[in-house]
């Protein structure tokens, strides 16, 4: 578990994005500071059940005595945005640890955003920062709906300002984000990032390898233990079922379908560690002996992923029929 200090937090308000969505407007109980966050950072949520999630931080980061973070109802979840949907959270106080930023904006000569549904959150304040800067961007934002996708409102008067082009795509009239057109119109020496789900962003992945190897790009999952086999038209790279061995005790557990490594897993070692369950923390990384591991957190960098020899087992999955675990 973390060793971060914990601060207690007030909801101030709570405002409606979007069908689905709910922004949640939060500052420090005792009225003080709070912590300076870049864009692309996350806050760590402790819910009044207990549960724990991440949520990216999409407000303004000028304003010292707030945060704001948004929630997707995810109606295949594992209770916490269904939490702080039925909730009347407003007045009440939580416990927040960070912000963490896994996800920062580096320096680039221009930068196109790619944004999936609720991964629109890091997106915003990325956009925000680089209006601020006067940094040219470019936004690609896919949803399933116009009606389901957050903050356009806020996109279009960013766009104004900076004077970049917004292309808001939703699915049910357009079809997905066209990521091979995006790809190849990217400026030379632009960086790209994308949030979203992990079907999308493996597809990006992909394209930009095959595409245009030379550009930046940076990634991360929203939602990541939820997202759906195939989600976004990509195809999905998870085995089902694998067998997991644990090597300490010989002893071997079946992942099934709807079923991570660590909820498996769980059932036979109760003290594995973890913390966000979203590939967010750390806390579960776990050394990998043998099998070819699928990576869906954002903590591993490109050089680990590809050693193959540790993983966020929250979140990741396996290609190989075996995978055997240092547990």
């Amino acid at each position: 578990m973390t060793t971060e200090a914990e601060l207690q937090v007030r909801v101030l308000a709570a405002r409606w994005e979007a069908d689905g969505v709910i922004s949640l407007r939060l500052a420090r109980a005792d009225g003080g500071q709070l912590p300076p966050w870049e864009p692309g950072a996350h806050v760590e949520v402790v819910l009044p059940s207990g549960r724990i999630r991440h949520y990216s931080l999409c407000g303004d980061r000028g304003d010292p005595y707030s945060y704001t973070i948004a929630v997707l109802r995810e109606l295949a979840g594992r209770g916490g945005s269904a939490e702080i949907h039925d909730t009347a959270l407003v007045g009440k106080e939580l416990v927040i640890r960070g912000p963490r930023n896994h996800f920062a904006l580096r320096p680039a000569g221009s930068y196109v955003l790619v944004a999936g549904g609720i991964g629109v959150t890091p997106i915003l304040g990325m956009a925000r920062e680089l209006t601020a800067r006067g940094a040219g961007w470019r936004l690609h934002y896919g949803g399933r709906s116009l009606e389901s996708m957050a903050f356009l409102p806020d996109l279009d008067q960013l766009a104004c300002a900076a004077d970049a082009a917004v292309d808001v795509r939703p699915q049910d009239r357009f079809g997905l984000l066209p990521l091979e057109e995006i790809v190849e119109s990217a400026p030379a020496g632009a960086a790209i990032y994308g949030c979203g789900p992990a079907a999308m962003l493996d597809a990006l992945r992909a394209v930009a390898s095959r595409v245009r190897p030379e550009l930046d790009v940076h990634f991360e999952l929203f939602t990541a233990g939820t997202t759906e086999p195939g989600e976004d038209g990509a195809p999905d790279s998870h085995a089902r079922p694998f067998t997991v061995v644990l090597a300490q005790t010989g002893q071997t557990v079946e992942v099934a379908d709807g079923t991570t490594i660590l909820e498996a897993v769980r059932d036979l070692v109760p003290e594995v560690p973890y913390s966000c369950e979203e590939g967010f923390c750390g806390t579960c990384c776990t050394k990998v002996l043998g099998g070819s591991p699928v990576h869906r957190d954002t903590v591993l960098d490109d050089d680990e992923r590809a050693a193959g020899d540790t993983m966020m087992i929250c979140v990741g999955s396996c290609s190989s029929a075996e995978l055997v675990l240092d547990l």
